[in-house]
């Protein structure tokens, strides 16, 4: 049976997300110790909530060494909605705010307008299509591998969401409002996706098993 286990740094509905990766056949942990989360088979950061509140928490409670440390150790790392942005450079939520660094990139506001001048409404929630980003990277052999050819729906909620740097690490995109958001990023043994997959019904179960198979 696969070992996934979660961060609980108090910032994330983690639930849901252990009930996603139950029913998918995982044995769960929820940690709370930093250094049971290094010897993690496999280690989940998901989030909720604001950026630098997350990180403070990440911070106080170790995580971050033990995040980079698990990172090194070349086992599937899984970042969720927030959990995805903190593993960039610095986020612009409320401020300027440094991440863990682990991906080059910046976290940014989803825009409040669309491409052709008119308001939109943010946070960004509902359901979207996955489209795959301008390099028209293959998702074979990634955590999408189930979708290639395809434009999978999934359920998002947020207000910022990072651009990664370096091209090669960008996933998948949607469109919102005729803006690309990136909604997944995966370089090496760091996949993270800017959408809940807890929330996205048989797609978002069939990534959470692709990745309990890496």
């Amino acid at each position: 049976m696969p070992k996934v286990t979660l961060l609980d740094y108090g910032m994330a509905n983690l639930l849901n997300v252990a009930r996603a990766f139950e029913y998918c056949g995982a044995e769960v942990k929820i940690t709370t110790d930093a250094g049971e989360a290094r010897r993690a088979d496999r280690l989940v950061v998901p989030g909720v909530g604001a950026f630098e509140d997350s990180l403070i928490e990440i911070r106080d409670r170790g995580f971050d060494d033990a995040i980079h440390g698990f990172i090194g150790s070349e086992r599937p790392l899984f970042g969720i909605c927030v959990g995805m942005q903190m593993l960039f450079d610095v986020s612009d939520e409320f401020g300027e705010h440094a991440g863990l660094g682990v991906l080059p990139g910046r976290v940014r506001a989803v825009p409040n307008m669309t491409t052709n001048g008119a308001p939109q409404k943010v946070p960004h929630i509902g359901w979207n299509h996955l489209i795959s980003p301008l390099s028209q990277r293959n998702w074979s052999d990634t955590l999408l591998h189930p979708y290639v050819g395809l434009h999978p729906a999934v359920y998002f909620v947020h207000s910022f969401s990072p651009e990664p740097s370096e091209v090669s690490h960008r996933l998948a995109d949607c469109m919102y409002g005729g803006h690309r958001i990136c909604a997944a990023v995966q370089h090496e043994n760091i996949m993270a996706t800017q959408f809940h997959p807890e929330r996205s019904g048989k797609v978002g179960l069939l990534l959470l098993q692709r990745f309990m198979d890496l």
